[in-house]
């Protein structure tokens, strides 16, 4: 009996269930625009940085992991929303060599400070920041290449960190609008 009941009230909610990405989303018996469909407003204008500078790669990096995450590369929709994007960028030794003074180890360090705007009234409807700390390896003093590499990756991983962090920093102000 206990099964029946359990099986019953399980029944019960399995309709409550909506993906939070859906093309619609179901508000009582109306139906309203998904989570998706909103993402796929947001414009994202190129990120500042100094020209020629690895922040500017970064930068780019950002950007367009941004779109993708938003759009899912479909090239999105016109657009309702601008998100702005201002980078900062540090390294911080963390493992030093005590005969050469070389760092082995560093962490590298991305700083993302972001407004989403609505673009027909003006009015900033998300103001926040979001941060992405990763470490990577120099494998001896001599793999320059390699030291150099590892950098590159982690930037990379941190654009990667930063972009999601803000997607879905934005999936929840779209889904509960605050």
């Amino acid at each position: 009996m206990r099964l029946i009941v359990v099986i019953g009230l399980a029944g019960l909610t399995a309709g409550c269930f909506q993906p939070m990405y859906a093309e619609q989303t179901a508000v009582g018996s109306a139906v309203a625009p998904g989570i998706k469909t909103q993402m796929d407003s947001v414009e994202v204008p190129d990120i500042k940085a100094p020209s020629g500078s690895r922040l500017a790669r970064i930068s780019n990096e950002v950007r367009n992991n941004l779109i993708f995450d938003l759009t899912g590369g479909s090239g999105g929709s016109a657009p309702l929303y601008r998100l702005n994007v201002n980078l900062s960028s540090s390294l911080q030794q963390v493992i030093v060599d005590i005969t050469s003074g070389r760092p082995d180890i560093q962490n590298y360090g991305l700083d993302a400070y972001y407004t989403l705007t609505e673009i027909a009234t003006g009015k900033t409807v998300v103001t926040s920041q979001t941060f992405a700390r990763v470490s990577y390896n120099i494998p001896g003093q001599m793999q320059r290449f390699a030291g150099d590499r590892g950098m590159r990756d982690a930037e990379n991983r941190a654009a990667k960190v930063i972009s999601e962090n803000i997607r879905n920093r934005l999936a929840s102000y779209f889904t509960a609008g605050t």
